[in-house]
């Protein structure tokens, strides 16, 4: 499937083809590209650069299942902080604050599927010196095929 065509009624993905396409670095916490967005829901796969301070976003739950890397991740209190590492899924309903503290192997790379779909505008940090949508994340610019 191009990925150009994100409104398809149907999809095959090679996720680990798609997080190779991923640059070492990025000026973003984060670099993410859609697999589908359509209004009920919306996939993508990003990868993380940097520990992501607390934040929540207004409009879509999320759920994040690791296809590689390791860190800590806490979901709304940072007591309950804990590591996640491959096959790991983690489940927040909007308006939960999170956080991505710290990454400890990399590359750190989600499978996220939003729903309803997710603005990629839609980032809240707790503290607005920790950044905006745009230091947040950065759509991929991975060549579509």
């Amino acid at each position: 499937m191009n990925l150009k065509d994100r409104s398809a009624t149907f999809g095959r993905f090679d996720l680990h083809e798609v997080a190779k396409s991923f640059p070492a670095t990025a000026d973003s916490l984060l670099l993410d590209v859609y697999l589908t967005d359509q209004p009920p829901a919306s996939s993508r796969l990003f990868r993380v650069y940097r520990g992501t301070p607390p934040h929540y976003h207004v409009g879509s739950d999320e759920f994040l299942y690791v296809l590689s890397g390791s860190g800590t991740f806490w979901i709304e209190n940072v007591a309950n902080q804990a590591e996640f590492q491959p096959g790991n899924l983690l489940v927040f309903k909007r308006g939960v604050v999170h956080a991505l503290p710290d990454i400890i192997t990399g590359p750190v790379v989600f499978l996220a599927i939003d729903t309803p779909r997710r603005d990629p505008k839609d980032i809240v940090f707790v503290d607005p010196k920790d950044g905006t949508p745009e230091t947040f994340i950065q759509p991929s610019t991975r060549p579509q095929g």
